[in-house]
C-alpha cells in the first residue's frame, strides 16, 4: 500500500486528527478510537512498516522503550490490574501498518487469550520444534 493511502501513516504523521499523547522523531503515541480500557495507547512508527520483522533496530527498540514507559504511567495513572502489550501481525494487522498496542488490564473487564480447542499437536511437538528454531538460530545469528 502506497505510504500516502495508509491509514497508520496518516494516524502517525498527524495528517488526520488523533490524540496524540507523546511522539518521538521514530513514533507517535495516540490513544485508540476504540478503547479496551481507559489509557489504551497505539504505538505507531513515523515511517510505513507492516510487521515487527520489518522494523529497523532503531525503530524496534524506540517502540519498546516507549511501551516500557507507558507500562509504569498507565499503572501510576489507572492502578490496573495488570498491562497489556500486544502487537498483531500478518493477516491480522487491521491497521496494515504496524501498531502496538499498550492498555491497562482489569480482572472484570471481559478481555480475554482465547487459546485455540485443539493444541495437542503443538504440545506433542515440542521438543521437534525446539530443535528446529535452534536450528534455524545458528543459521542465522
Amino acid at each position: 500500500m502506497p505510504k500516502s493511502q495508509c491509514l497508520g501513516c496518516k494516524l502517525a504523521n498527524k495528517r488526520i486528527e488523533t490524540n496524540t499523547v507523546y511522539e518521538t522523531d521514530l513514533v507517535a503515541c495516540i490513544l485508540d478510537i476504540a478503547p479496551l480500557n481507559e489509557g489504551h495507547i497505539l504505538i505507531l512508527p513515523k515511517q510505513h512498516y507492516h510487521d515487527v520483522d520489518d522494523l529497523d533496530e532503531n525503530t524496534a527498540n524506540e517502540i519498546m522503550k516507549v511501551s516500557l514507559m507507558f507500562a509504569r504511567l498507565l499503572k501510576e495513572q489507572f492502578r490496573p490490574d495488570g498491562i497489556t502489550i500486544i502487537q498483531n501481525g500478518g493477516l491480522f494487522n487491521d491497521l496494515t501498518h504496524y501498531h502496538m498496542h499498550v492498555f491497562p488490564r482489569y480482572r472484570s473487564d471481559g478481555f480475554a487469550w482465547v487459546e485455540p480447542k485443539d493444541t495437542t499437536n503443538a504440545k506433542g511437538r515440542l521438543n521437534e520444534t525446539k530443535e528446529k528454531l535452534v536450528k534455524l538460530i545458528s543459521q542465522h545469528c
